[in-house]
Protein backbone atom coordinates (compact mmCIF):
# COMPACT_ATOMS: atom_id res chain seq x y z
CA UNK A 1 0.00 0.00 0.00
CA UNK A 2 1.24 3.48 -0.82
CA UNK A 3 1.52 6.24 1.73
CA UNK A 4 -0.99 9.11 1.39
CA UNK A 5 1.73 11.59 0.43
CA UNK A 6 3.00 9.25 -2.31
CA UNK A 7 -0.23 8.70 -4.21
CA UNK A 8 0.57 7.88 -7.82
CA UNK A 9 -1.08 9.66 -10.70
CA UNK A 10 -3.40 7.35 -12.64
CA UNK A 11 -2.18 6.73 -16.17
CA UNK A 12 -5.17 6.15 -18.43
CA UNK A 13 -4.97 4.66 -21.90
CA UNK A 14 -5.25 7.15 -24.73
CA UNK A 15 -8.64 6.52 -26.40
CA UNK A 16 -7.81 8.37 -29.62
CA UNK A 17 -4.98 10.27 -31.19
CA UNK A 18 -6.85 13.14 -32.82
CA UNK A 19 -7.22 16.30 -30.76
CA UNK A 20 -10.73 17.80 -30.45
CA UNK A 21 -11.57 20.82 -32.69
CA UNK A 22 -11.89 23.11 -29.65
CA UNK A 23 -8.32 22.31 -28.62
CA UNK A 24 -7.08 22.91 -32.18
CA UNK A 25 -8.74 26.34 -32.35
CA UNK A 26 -7.51 27.34 -28.90
CA UNK A 27 -4.01 26.43 -30.06
CA UNK A 28 -4.39 28.72 -33.08
CA UNK A 29 -5.63 31.50 -30.78
CA UNK A 30 -2.51 31.13 -28.67
CA UNK A 31 -0.35 31.10 -31.81
CA UNK A 32 -1.62 34.46 -33.02
CA UNK A 33 -1.70 36.00 -29.54
CA UNK A 34 1.93 35.05 -28.95
CA UNK A 35 2.75 36.19 -32.48
CA UNK A 36 1.58 39.62 -31.33
CA UNK A 37 3.17 39.37 -27.88
CA UNK A 38 6.60 38.32 -29.09
CA UNK A 39 6.87 41.17 -31.52
CA UNK A 40 6.89 43.26 -28.33
CA UNK A 41 8.26 41.30 -25.35
CA UNK A 42 11.83 40.69 -26.61
CA UNK A 43 12.13 44.41 -27.31
CA UNK A 44 11.31 45.42 -23.71
CA UNK A 45 14.77 44.74 -22.20
CA UNK A 46 16.35 46.49 -25.19
CA UNK A 47 14.09 49.53 -24.75
CA UNK A 48 14.89 49.63 -21.05
CA UNK A 49 18.64 49.32 -21.51
CA UNK A 50 18.94 51.80 -24.40
CA UNK A 51 16.10 54.30 -24.84
CA UNK A 52 15.00 54.48 -21.20
CA UNK A 53 18.36 53.88 -19.50
CA UNK A 54 16.93 51.43 -16.92
CA UNK A 55 18.77 48.42 -15.48
CA UNK A 56 18.05 44.80 -14.47
CA UNK A 57 16.19 45.79 -11.30
CA UNK A 58 13.64 47.71 -13.38
CA UNK A 59 13.25 44.71 -15.69
CA UNK A 60 12.82 42.36 -12.73
CA UNK A 61 10.23 44.65 -11.12
CA UNK A 62 8.27 45.07 -14.36
CA UNK A 63 8.12 41.34 -15.09
CA UNK A 64 7.48 40.43 -11.45
CA UNK A 65 4.63 42.90 -10.91
CA UNK A 66 3.09 42.02 -14.26
CA UNK A 67 3.13 38.28 -13.52
CA UNK A 68 1.77 38.84 -10.00
CA UNK A 69 -1.15 40.93 -11.28
CA UNK A 70 -1.95 38.22 -13.80
CA UNK A 71 -1.82 35.43 -11.24
CA UNK A 72 -4.06 37.17 -8.70
CA UNK A 73 -6.73 37.48 -11.38
CA UNK A 74 -6.28 33.88 -12.53
CA UNK A 75 -7.69 32.41 -9.31
CA UNK A 76 -10.79 34.63 -9.49
CA UNK A 77 -11.29 33.93 -13.20
CA UNK A 78 -10.82 30.20 -12.81
CA UNK A 79 -13.24 30.05 -9.87
CA UNK A 80 -15.81 32.18 -11.69
CA UNK A 81 -15.60 29.97 -14.76
CA UNK A 82 -16.43 26.94 -12.57
CA UNK A 83 -19.45 28.65 -11.05
CA UNK A 84 -20.76 29.67 -14.48
CA UNK A 85 -19.33 26.95 -16.70
CA UNK A 86 -20.67 28.45 -19.94
CA UNK A 87 -18.75 31.67 -19.24
CA UNK A 88 -15.28 30.21 -19.61
CA UNK A 89 -15.16 31.47 -23.18
CA UNK A 90 -16.45 34.92 -22.24
CA UNK A 91 -13.67 35.42 -19.71
CA UNK A 92 -11.09 34.21 -22.21
CA UNK A 93 -12.33 36.63 -24.88
CA UNK A 94 -12.24 39.53 -22.40
CA UNK A 95 -8.68 38.67 -21.39
CA UNK A 96 -7.33 38.36 -24.92
CA UNK A 97 -9.04 41.61 -25.92
CA UNK A 98 -7.60 43.58 -22.98
CA UNK A 99 -4.06 42.39 -23.71
CA UNK A 100 -4.23 43.11 -27.41
CA UNK A 101 -5.56 46.63 -26.85
CA UNK A 102 -2.86 47.49 -24.29
CA UNK A 103 0.24 45.77 -25.65
CA UNK A 104 0.80 47.98 -28.75
CA UNK A 105 0.80 51.05 -26.48
CA UNK A 106 4.15 49.93 -25.02
CA UNK A 107 5.75 51.44 -28.11
CA UNK A 108 4.64 54.88 -26.95
CA UNK A 109 5.97 54.57 -23.39
CA UNK A 110 8.25 57.41 -22.26
CA UNK A 111 9.55 55.88 -19.02
CA UNK A 112 10.00 52.50 -17.39
CA UNK A 113 7.12 53.32 -14.99
CA UNK A 114 4.75 53.64 -17.96
CA UNK A 115 6.02 50.30 -19.23
CA UNK A 116 5.34 48.85 -15.77
CA UNK A 117 1.71 50.03 -15.85
CA UNK A 118 1.04 48.93 -19.45
CA UNK A 119 2.76 45.59 -19.00
CA UNK A 120 0.69 44.98 -15.85
CA UNK A 121 -2.55 45.71 -17.72
CA UNK A 122 -1.42 43.43 -20.54
CA UNK A 123 -0.78 40.65 -18.04
CA UNK A 124 -4.10 41.36 -16.31
CA UNK A 125 -5.65 40.25 -19.58
CA UNK A 126 -3.61 37.08 -19.30
CA UNK A 127 -4.95 36.69 -15.77
CA UNK A 128 -8.53 36.82 -16.99
CA UNK A 129 -8.03 34.29 -19.77
CA UNK A 130 -5.49 31.69 -18.64
CA UNK A 131 -7.35 29.52 -16.12
CA UNK A 132 -10.68 29.52 -18.07
CA UNK A 133 -8.78 28.70 -21.30
CA UNK A 134 -6.84 25.87 -19.64
CA UNK A 135 -10.13 24.55 -18.25
CA UNK A 136 -11.65 24.71 -21.75
CA UNK A 137 -8.76 22.59 -23.03
CA UNK A 138 -9.20 20.06 -20.21
CA UNK A 139 -13.02 19.99 -20.63
CA UNK A 140 -12.73 19.22 -24.35
CA UNK A 141 -10.00 16.57 -24.07
CA UNK A 142 -10.32 12.87 -23.12
CA UNK A 143 -8.55 12.22 -19.78
CA UNK A 144 -5.77 10.08 -21.25
CA UNK A 145 -4.74 12.83 -23.68
CA UNK A 146 -4.27 15.81 -21.37
CA UNK A 147 -0.48 15.76 -21.69
CA UNK A 148 -0.80 15.70 -25.49
CA UNK A 149 -3.40 18.49 -25.50
CA UNK A 150 -1.40 20.83 -23.25
CA UNK A 151 1.78 19.94 -25.09
CA UNK A 152 0.13 20.90 -28.38
CA UNK A 153 -1.12 24.13 -26.85
CA UNK A 154 2.36 25.03 -25.61
CA UNK A 155 3.80 24.16 -29.04
CA UNK A 156 1.41 26.60 -30.74
CA UNK A 157 2.16 29.19 -28.07
CA UNK A 158 5.88 28.88 -28.71
CA UNK A 159 5.33 28.74 -32.47
CA UNK A 160 3.66 32.13 -32.27
CA UNK A 161 6.66 33.42 -30.34
CA UNK A 162 8.93 32.23 -33.15
CA UNK A 163 6.83 33.98 -35.78
CA UNK A 164 6.58 37.23 -33.80
CA UNK A 165 10.29 37.55 -33.06
CA UNK A 166 11.29 36.62 -36.64
CA UNK A 167 8.91 39.19 -38.08
CA UNK A 168 10.21 41.84 -35.66
CA UNK A 169 13.81 41.00 -36.61
CA UNK A 170 13.06 41.13 -40.35
CA UNK A 171 11.19 44.42 -40.10
CA UNK A 172 13.92 46.08 -38.03
CA UNK A 173 16.63 44.79 -40.37
CA UNK A 174 15.05 45.64 -43.73
CA UNK A 175 12.12 48.05 -43.44
CA UNK A 176 13.60 51.04 -41.65
CA UNK A 177 10.71 51.13 -39.16
CA UNK A 178 11.50 52.22 -35.61
CA UNK A 179 11.00 50.10 -32.47
CA UNK A 180 7.84 52.09 -31.74
CA UNK A 181 6.33 51.41 -35.16
CA UNK A 182 7.15 47.70 -34.98
CA UNK A 183 5.44 47.44 -31.59
CA UNK A 184 2.32 49.23 -32.88
CA UNK A 185 2.02 46.73 -35.74
CA UNK A 186 1.65 43.92 -33.18
CA UNK A 187 -2.04 44.83 -33.01
CA UNK A 188 -2.71 42.97 -36.30
CA UNK A 189 -2.10 39.35 -35.19
CA UNK A 190 -3.69 40.24 -31.85
CA UNK A 191 -6.98 41.08 -33.55
CA UNK A 192 -6.84 37.77 -35.44
CA UNK A 193 -6.46 35.89 -32.14
CA UNK A 194 -9.53 37.54 -30.61
CA UNK A 195 -11.64 36.91 -33.73
CA UNK A 196 -10.61 33.25 -33.87
CA UNK A 197 -11.63 32.70 -30.26
CA UNK A 198 -14.93 34.54 -30.67
CA UNK A 199 -15.96 32.66 -33.80
CA UNK A 200 -14.20 29.32 -33.60
CA UNK A 201 -14.81 28.10 -30.02
CA UNK A 202 -18.26 26.93 -28.96
CA UNK A 203 -19.32 26.06 -25.44
CA UNK A 204 -22.06 23.56 -24.70
CA UNK A 205 -24.55 25.57 -22.66
CA UNK A 206 -27.13 22.77 -22.47
CA UNK A 207 -26.87 19.14 -21.49
CA UNK A 208 -27.90 16.16 -23.62
CA UNK A 209 -31.55 16.61 -22.60
CA UNK A 210 -31.57 20.24 -23.70
CA UNK A 211 -31.49 21.66 -20.17
CA UNK A 212 -29.25 24.48 -19.04
CA UNK A 213 -27.01 23.10 -16.26
CA UNK A 214 -27.41 24.47 -12.75
CA UNK A 215 -24.20 26.13 -11.51
CA UNK A 216 -22.44 23.64 -9.21
CA UNK A 217 -22.12 24.17 -5.49
CA UNK A 218 -18.40 24.37 -4.94
CA UNK A 219 -16.59 23.98 -1.62
CA UNK A 220 -15.25 27.16 0.00
CA UNK A 221 -12.19 28.66 -1.64
CA UNK A 222 -9.70 27.54 1.00
CA UNK A 223 -6.13 26.37 0.67
CA UNK A 224 -6.76 23.67 3.31
CA UNK A 225 -9.43 22.03 1.13
CA UNK A 226 -6.98 21.23 -1.64
CA UNK A 227 -5.66 17.67 -1.61
CA UNK A 228 -2.36 17.10 0.18
CA UNK A 229 -0.53 16.07 -3.03
CA UNK A 230 -1.74 19.22 -4.81
CA UNK A 231 -0.72 21.50 -1.92
CA UNK A 232 2.75 19.97 -1.82
CA UNK A 233 3.13 20.23 -5.59
CA UNK A 234 2.04 23.88 -5.60
CA UNK A 235 4.40 24.80 -2.75
CA UNK A 236 7.39 23.28 -4.52
CA UNK A 237 6.30 24.90 -7.77
CA UNK A 238 6.24 28.22 -5.93
CA UNK A 239 9.82 27.62 -4.76
CA UNK A 240 10.85 26.77 -8.33
CA UNK A 241 9.33 30.06 -9.49
CA UNK A 242 11.97 31.92 -7.47
CA UNK A 243 14.50 30.26 -9.77
CA UNK A 244 12.49 30.61 -12.97
CA UNK A 245 13.51 34.16 -13.83
CA UNK A 246 11.95 35.78 -16.86
CA UNK A 247 13.51 34.57 -20.10
CA UNK A 248 13.93 38.21 -21.09
CA UNK A 249 16.99 38.19 -18.78
CA UNK A 250 18.65 35.94 -21.37
CA UNK A 251 18.22 38.77 -23.88
CA UNK A 252 19.56 41.29 -21.38
CA UNK A 253 22.60 39.05 -20.93
CA UNK A 254 23.07 39.03 -24.70
CA UNK A 255 22.81 42.82 -24.81
CA UNK A 256 25.41 43.04 -22.03
CA UNK A 257 27.70 40.76 -24.07
CA UNK A 258 27.40 43.11 -27.05
CA UNK A 259 24.97 41.09 -29.19
CA UNK A 260 22.98 43.27 -31.62
CA UNK A 261 19.20 43.80 -31.49
CA UNK A 262 18.41 41.79 -34.64
CA UNK A 263 20.56 38.87 -33.48
CA UNK A 264 18.84 38.94 -30.08
CA UNK A 265 15.45 38.69 -31.79
CA UNK A 266 16.74 35.73 -33.81
CA UNK A 267 18.00 34.15 -30.58
CA UNK A 268 14.55 34.62 -29.02
CA UNK A 269 12.98 33.00 -32.09
CA UNK A 270 15.39 30.06 -31.89
CA UNK A 271 14.65 29.56 -28.18
CA UNK A 272 10.90 29.57 -28.84
CA UNK A 273 11.30 27.26 -31.85
CA UNK A 274 13.16 24.75 -29.70
CA UNK A 275 10.38 24.81 -27.11
CA UNK A 276 7.75 24.37 -29.83
CA UNK A 277 9.68 21.47 -31.38
CA UNK A 278 9.62 19.37 -28.19
CA UNK A 279 6.30 20.43 -26.58
CA UNK A 280 3.98 17.96 -28.34
CA UNK A 281 6.44 15.08 -28.06
CA UNK A 282 7.00 15.87 -24.40
CA UNK A 283 3.25 15.97 -23.75
CA UNK A 284 2.81 12.55 -25.36
CA UNK A 285 5.69 11.18 -23.27
CA UNK A 286 4.01 12.59 -20.17
CA UNK A 287 0.86 10.61 -21.04
CA UNK A 288 2.80 7.37 -21.52
CA UNK A 289 5.76 7.57 -19.12
CA UNK A 290 4.24 9.72 -16.36
CA UNK A 291 3.98 13.44 -15.65
CA UNK A 292 6.50 13.28 -12.83
CA UNK A 293 9.27 11.88 -15.00
CA UNK A 294 8.96 14.72 -17.49
CA UNK A 295 8.76 17.33 -14.73
CA UNK A 296 11.97 16.08 -13.14
CA UNK A 297 13.76 16.17 -16.49
CA UNK A 298 12.51 19.71 -17.14
CA UNK A 299 13.48 21.15 -13.75
CA UNK A 300 16.86 19.42 -13.65
CA UNK A 301 17.83 20.65 -17.11
CA UNK A 302 16.59 24.15 -16.21
CA UNK A 303 19.03 24.12 -13.29
CA UNK A 304 21.87 22.98 -15.55
CA UNK A 305 21.00 25.59 -18.20
CA UNK A 306 21.08 28.52 -15.76
CA UNK A 307 24.32 27.33 -14.22
CA UNK A 308 25.80 27.31 -17.73
CA UNK A 309 24.37 30.76 -18.51
CA UNK A 310 26.35 32.06 -15.56
CA UNK A 311 29.52 31.01 -17.37
CA UNK A 312 28.67 32.30 -20.86
CA UNK A 313 31.25 34.76 -22.18
CA UNK A 314 30.22 35.33 -25.80
CA UNK A 315 27.55 35.07 -28.47
CA UNK A 316 28.25 31.47 -29.49
CA UNK A 317 27.99 30.20 -25.92
CA UNK A 318 24.77 32.12 -25.38
CA UNK A 319 23.26 30.52 -28.50
CA UNK A 320 24.31 27.01 -27.49
CA UNK A 321 22.95 27.21 -23.94
CA UNK A 322 19.71 28.92 -25.04
CA UNK A 323 19.01 26.17 -27.59
CA UNK A 324 19.66 23.45 -25.00
CA UNK A 325 17.44 25.28 -22.52
CA UNK A 326 14.62 25.66 -25.06
CA UNK A 327 14.62 22.00 -26.11
CA UNK A 328 14.46 20.78 -22.52
CA UNK A 329 11.95 23.40 -21.32
CA UNK A 330 9.50 22.61 -24.12
CA UNK A 331 9.52 18.91 -23.27
CA UNK A 332 8.11 19.43 -19.76
CA UNK A 333 5.71 22.37 -20.26
CA UNK A 334 2.64 20.23 -21.01
CA UNK A 335 3.26 17.94 -18.04
CA UNK A 336 3.32 20.86 -15.58
CA UNK A 337 -0.28 21.77 -16.41
CA UNK A 338 -1.51 18.24 -17.07
CA UNK A 339 -0.71 17.40 -13.44
CA UNK A 340 -3.21 20.05 -12.32
CA UNK A 341 -5.96 18.55 -14.49
CA UNK A 342 -5.13 15.12 -13.02
CA UNK A 343 -5.61 16.33 -9.45
CA UNK A 344 -8.78 18.37 -10.06
CA UNK A 345 -12.37 17.21 -10.35
CA UNK A 346 -13.97 18.25 -13.67
CA UNK A 347 -16.30 20.72 -11.93
CA UNK A 348 -13.33 22.40 -10.19
CA UNK A 349 -10.82 22.58 -13.02
CA UNK A 350 -11.01 26.34 -13.39
CA UNK A 351 -10.40 26.83 -9.67
CA UNK A 352 -7.51 24.34 -9.69
CA UNK A 353 -5.78 26.14 -12.55
CA UNK A 354 -6.46 29.40 -10.74
CA UNK A 355 -4.60 28.15 -7.66
CA UNK A 356 -1.77 26.97 -9.90
CA UNK A 357 -1.35 30.38 -11.51
CA UNK A 358 -1.81 32.21 -8.18
CA UNK A 359 0.98 30.31 -6.47
CA UNK A 360 3.33 31.03 -9.36
CA UNK A 361 2.34 34.70 -9.27
CA UNK A 362 2.82 35.15 -5.53
CA UNK A 363 6.50 34.38 -6.05
CA UNK A 364 6.86 36.50 -9.19
CA UNK A 365 7.58 39.94 -7.68
CA UNK A 366 10.19 38.83 -5.11
CA UNK A 367 11.71 36.45 -7.67
CA UNK A 368 12.12 39.17 -10.29
CA UNK A 369 13.48 41.69 -7.79
CA UNK A 370 15.86 39.16 -6.26
CA UNK A 371 17.27 38.09 -9.63
CA UNK A 372 17.57 41.69 -10.84
CA UNK A 373 19.20 42.85 -7.57
CA UNK A 374 21.75 40.04 -7.61
CA UNK A 375 22.57 41.00 -11.20
CA UNK A 376 22.86 44.75 -10.55
CA UNK A 377 24.70 44.65 -7.21
CA UNK A 378 26.77 41.51 -7.79
CA UNK A 379 26.89 40.22 -11.36
CA UNK A 380 24.88 38.41 -14.02
CA UNK A 381 26.82 35.22 -13.22
CA UNK A 382 25.78 35.42 -9.54
CA UNK A 383 22.12 35.79 -10.50
CA UNK A 384 22.18 32.83 -12.89
CA UNK A 385 24.15 30.64 -10.45
CA UNK A 386 21.65 31.40 -7.67
CA UNK A 387 18.69 30.53 -9.91
CA UNK A 388 20.33 27.32 -11.10
CA UNK A 389 21.09 26.18 -7.56
CA UNK A 390 17.58 26.95 -6.32
CA UNK A 391 16.07 25.04 -9.26
CA UNK A 392 18.16 22.01 -8.31
CA UNK A 393 16.81 22.15 -4.74
CA UNK A 394 13.25 22.40 -6.08
CA UNK A 395 13.82 19.36 -8.32
CA UNK A 396 15.01 17.31 -5.32
CA UNK A 397 11.96 18.34 -3.28
CA UNK A 398 9.71 17.55 -6.22
CA UNK A 399 11.04 14.00 -6.37
CA UNK A 400 11.37 13.30 -2.66
CA UNK A 401 8.39 15.13 -1.14
CA UNK A 402 5.88 16.66 -3.51
CA UNK A 403 5.22 14.70 -6.65
CA UNK A 404 3.95 11.14 -7.10
CA UNK A 405 6.09 9.90 -9.97
CA UNK A 406 5.13 6.25 -10.07
CA UNK A 407 2.32 4.89 -12.25
CA UNK A 408 -0.64 2.91 -11.00
CA UNK A 409 -1.37 -0.34 -12.77
CA UNK A 410 -4.57 0.46 -14.75
CA UNK A 411 -5.70 -3.11 -14.22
Amino acid sequence: MEKPDQIALPQQPVPRKKLPPTVIVLGLVSFFNDFASDIVVPLIPILLATVLAAGPIALGLIEGVADAVASLLKLWAGRHSDIMRERRKGLAVAGYTLSNITRPMLGLAGSWLVILVLRSIDRAGKGLRSAPRDALVADATPPGMHGYAFGYHRAMDNGGAVAGSLVAAAVLAWSGLSLTEVILWSAVPGVIAVLLLGVGVKEDKEDAAGHRPVPPELPPLRWSLLSLPMRRYLLVLMLFTFARASETFILLLGHQLGVGTVELLLLWAALSLCKAATSIWGGQLADSLGRGTLMLIGWSTFSLSFLMLGQVAGSSGLWAVSIFYGLCAGMSEGAERAIISDYALPRERGTAFGWYHLMVGLAAIPAGLLFGSLWQFQSAATAFFFAGGLAAIAAVLLRMWALPVRKLNPN
